[in-house]
């Protein structure tokens, strides 16, 4: 499990620490303030630490990192990750067990990055990022678009969830998954199943009728997308989860449901970042935090250039999403 990170000059981050990390871990905040930068580079990180020595992989861990910073941010060069008007890009991560990766470049930075120090263990697990937008109907366009054409357009969160959701062996699944899987068919109607024949996914109901993908709503698309990877066993206890608005395309009490699965996986093991700028997220999760016996959520508030630390097992953060709500309230009692 991830214990901490820090970034220095990353972007639009000028600098942030984001420590005593949980199962589940929230990122909040404003447009344009850093939230996809912070879930990005520590994607970027933990996703060129489990490729480094799997299988027949050549390349060096300091290969690796380069190339998925370059297709995660989509940055040519990497050096245009530096913050402007800065010298160096600095980052670092820290896992539960003493492990430690940090690297750093500067803004002429393009193929090849000196420092970087690793100590983490070989990572058997999969971690994975679960975009905004759904991936299911458009899982044959976003592998086009890298393995034939090699171009920009979907970075590596939407082309490595593509390659995750293809189907794989099946087996024995574990009681916390199989359970969450059970919560989301029963919070969606319905399963997703890949029909080889039609080479396509599809949505069935709960009287099993058939509908494809294209005609399924966004909601249940986005939800299923978990769904399939606890089924095809691309994740496990270990597995790293990054969540971009999770609100997006979700009815509130689907929201609420979603979040009470994921509490369930952070129970068994999995560890979570979301991020989010919705109050009802901040708000369910404050339940779950003080529901789960004192459970913490660490969070993280970008406010300005001061990103601040709270824990939702100890109160609401300060917040500008927090403070517009209240605002919107009070004009409706002065109605």
């Amino acid at each position: 499990m991830i214990q901490q990170v820090e970034l220095t000059n990353f972007g639009p981050i000028a600098h942030l620490k984001f420590e005593d990390l949980g199962a589940i871990n929230l990122i909040i905040g404003t447009n344009g303030a850093g939230k996809t930068f912070l879930l990005k580079s520590v994607y970027a990180s933990i996703k060129a630490l489990e490729q480094n020595g799997r299988g027949k992989e050549p390349r060096s861990i300091k290969e690796l990192l380069v190339d998925k910073l370059y297709w995660t941010f989509q940055a040519d060069p990497i050096g245009n990750l530096v913050k402007k008007g800065t010298g160096e890009l600095n980052f670092s991560m820290s896992s539960s067990k003493n492990e430690s990766f940090q690297f750093s470049f500067g803004k002429d930075t393009s193929k090849s990055i000196a420092n970087l120090q690793n100590s983490f263990e070989k990572r058997e697990s999969n971690s994975i990022f679960i975009p905004s937008k759904e991936v299911l109907s458009l899982q044959t366009i976003i592998q086009k678009s890298r393995n034939r054409d090699k171009e920009f357009g979907f970075d590596d969160t939407y082309y490595d969830l593509a390659n995750a959701l293809l189907p794989r062996s099946q087996g024995r699944n574990r009681k916390s998954f199989s359970n969450a899987r059970k919560q989301l068919s029963d919070a969606i109607g319905g399963i997703i199943e890949f029909n080889k024949d039609k080479n396509e996914w599809m949505f069935h109901d709960i009287n099993r009728k058939e509908f494809s993908i294209s005609l399924t709503s966004e909601g249940i698309k986005k939800v299923s997308i978990l769904d399939a990877l606890l089924g095809n066993h691309t994740l496990d206890r270990d597995s790293i989860i990054f969540i971009d608005e999770p609100e997006a395309a979700l009815h509130p009490e689907l929201i609420s449901k979603f979040l009470d699965i994921i509490a369930i996986l952070a129970n068994d093991g999995l560890q979570f970042f979301i991020a989010t700028h919705s109050y009802f997220v901040i708000k369910k999760l404050y339940l779950i935090a003080n529901q789960k016996k004192g459970m913490p959520i660490p969070v993280i508030s970008f406010e300005a250039e001061d990103p601040k630390q709270y824990d939702l097992s100890k109160g609401m953060p300060e917040n500008p999403i927090i403070r517009e709500s209240i605002r919107l309230y009070e004009e409706e009692i002065d109605l």
